[in-house]
Parts: C-alpha cells; sequence; structure tokens
C-alpha cells in the first residue's frame, strides 16, 4: 500500500501540478502587490483619492467600500493577460511549428429518433439509445 501511495505522490502529472500551484501562488502574490503598491497610487493619482481603499458609494444608508473590488479585479486582468500573451499564445505558436496539432473532432450525424448530433461511427445513440442502422 506505501508502495503505491509513494508511486501516486511521484507521478510525474502531479509533482507538476504542485509546482504549478506553487509558482501560480507566488506569481499572484506579485501581481497582487504591483497592482497595490504601484498601479493603484498612480490611478488614485490621477483620480485625485489617496487610496482605492477610500472609494466608497453609499445607498440607503449603507456604504459599499468598491475600492479592493478594483485592485482584485486589476489583479485578475493582470493575471489573464499574462497567461494569456506569455503562455497560452506562445506555447500555441510552437505547436503549431513543431507540427504537432490537436486532434480533429470525428464527423458527427444526426439521430434519425431524436435528431442529437452523435459521431458518425456510432451504431447506437447516447441519447435516446435508438439502434442505429448504415442507411442512417
Amino acid at each position: 500500500m506505501w508502495k503505491d501511495f509513494k508511486q501516486f505522490l511521484l507521478r510525474g502529472n502531479l509533482v507538476d501540478l504542485a509546482i504549478a500551484v506553487v509558482i501560480g501562488a507566488a506569481f499572484s502574490g506579485v501581481v497582487s502587490s504591483l497592482v497595490k503598491d504601484l498601479l493603484t497610487p498612480l490611478i488614485a493619482a490621477i483620480v485625485g483619492k489617496p487610496t482605492f481603499a477610500d472609494l466608497t458609494f453609499t445607498v440607503h444608508h449603507s456604504t459599499f467600500h468598491y475600492g479592493d473590488f478594483v485592485n482584485e479585479v486589476l489583479s485578475f486582468v493582470i493575471v489573464a493577460a499574462v497567461v494569456f500573451f506569455f503562455v497560452l499564445k506562445p506555447v500555441a505558436h510552437l505547436m503549431h511549428r513543431m507540427g504537432v496539432m490537436p486532434p480533429e473532432e470525428p464527423p458527427r450525424k444526426p439521430c434519425p429518433e431524436c435528431t442529437t448530433e452523435i459521431p458518425a461511427a456510432a451504431r447506437r445513440c447516447p441519447q435516446c439509445t435508438a439502434v442505429l442502422t448504415e442507411a442512417a
């Protein structure tokens, strides 16, 4: 049992995932600090407020502090942009240059009974369980 557990822990994709989570958490901290310590004061200087934490509005005597939310949205947008432009796009370009293409979607056809789109090679519809003939 311990041998199986050890094999599970040392599996390559599990270790890669753990490393990705740790790096992602560290990167998130860096981006949060960038937004809180550099971008927020810069934008706040333009708007005229000392910090985003002071941004509020009131509805029926309830005060809503939306400054921290603005910081979190900025952090999310920055992380998403970095992942898109520095991870997703370069990997897709590299895979295209190496000739590694994602597998093609198999051809599909409608089921004659329920009209659900199913793989063309299917002999039974997964939705209505109708047995399909070659003519269908």
